[in-house]
């Protein structure tokens, strides 16, 4: 199926715009060196608070998003329980001692979780995809939707794979009645161990009888978020990434300003910042994406949330925005 798409070229899938991973001139073994040694502000001080909340007991009729930390996050709308990236192992590498997750982020597991209707994995990273956790999970859930290529990986670790639908860019399913998921693009790539780019990477669009959610995965700016804006916005609420930055690899991840502008390209009513809170994979100080992304929301009129582990955030009704970090 991947030989078909139309973005996979010469053995591999490729961006809709060209894009570096790293800028030119970056030394690798200065970067790995330098990742073995982050500096102390890459870590909280003391274990991050959390919010305990019974994720089994939501009230059927509302639309609640509970993050778990990183780009982990449980969306229960009215009824469906819908699981984006699950991390639960305590660790985002395949070495279990490298990139632990930070004190007190990890008090969440799947044996919390209600049965999963749908299962979101937006691409093959390590942390996206987790090995302890889907072998957990695979007795329950009922369906797994992913990207181009990623249902091997699932496969090897246990997911039977009759549960498995792989999607490409702008590839629309029904997930159950009244909603869809559309598969839409992302300016990033995949990897595990050596193999790179033989899978693909994705956004999607979650719709549910005139409710819209972006589920925006991995992804550096670009011109994709306005085309998905276009054919698919405004929506109530878009999950964006803006942590894990670095001006050496600035086309893959995207910095809290671009997020910002990427949630106005969207025609987003609220904006909610993830992949930050949980593992150290840049340089820079763990609360600075939310502090940025107040920032550059508040100069700009963008409403934003940014809730704690655990902390729901509920459409309409509830956008925790405490400046806990601090």
């Amino acid at each position: 199926m991947e030989r078909t798409s139309p973005h996979f070229r010469n053995g591999s899938f490729h961006n809709e715009v060209p894009t570096e991973i790293m800028v030119k001139g970056t030394s690798t073994l200065k970067l790995l060196l330098k990742f073995f040694r982050k500096p102390p502000h890459a870590y909280p001080p003391a274990p991050l608070p959390t919010v305990h909340t019974d994720l089994k007991a939501t009230p059927a009729g509302e639309t609640a998003i509970t993050w778990f930390g990183h780009s982990s996050y449980l969306l229960q709308d009215r009824g469906l329980n819908i699981l984006v990236d699950p991390v639960f192992s305590g660790h985002a590498s395949p070495v279990p001692f490298t990139v632990r997750a930070f004190r007190g982020s990890d008090v969440y597991g799947v044996k919390d979780l209600p049965d999963i209707d749908i299962l979101i994995i937006t691409h093959n990273h390590y942390d996206h995809l987790d090995a302890r956790t889907i072998r957990r999970l695979r007795h329950r859930v009922k369906a797994v939707y992913t990207s181009l290529g990623v249902g091997r990986t699932l496969s090897h670790y246990g997911m039977p794979a009759q549960l498995i639908t792989e999607m490409d860019w702008w590839e629309e399913k029904e997930i159950a009645p009244g909603a869809s998921l559309t598969a839409t693009p992302a300016r990033h790539f995949s990897g595990r161990g050596l193999r790179r780019d033989s899978s693909l990477w994705s956004s999607f669009v979650y719709e549910h009888n005139g409710r819209k959610i972006y589920i925006g995965g991995d992804s550096g700016y670009g011109p994709h978020f306005k085309e998905i804006g276009g054919k698919y916005g405004p929506f109530d609420i878009a999950i964006l990434e803006s942590g894990q930055y670095n001006a050496q690899w600035p086309n893959i991840h995207m910095n809290p300003e671009e997020a910002v502008q990427a949630g106005f390209d969207l025609g987003a009513k609220v904006i909610m910042p993830v992949h930050w809170g949980k593992f150290a994979l840049a340089f820079h100080p763990w609360n600075e994406p939310p502090a940025r992304a107040v920032k550059a929301a508040a100069e700009r009129g963008m409403r934003i949330t940014l809730p704690r582990i655990g902390e729901q955030v509920i459409l309409d009704i509830s956008y925790p925005d405490a400046r806990w970090w601090e």
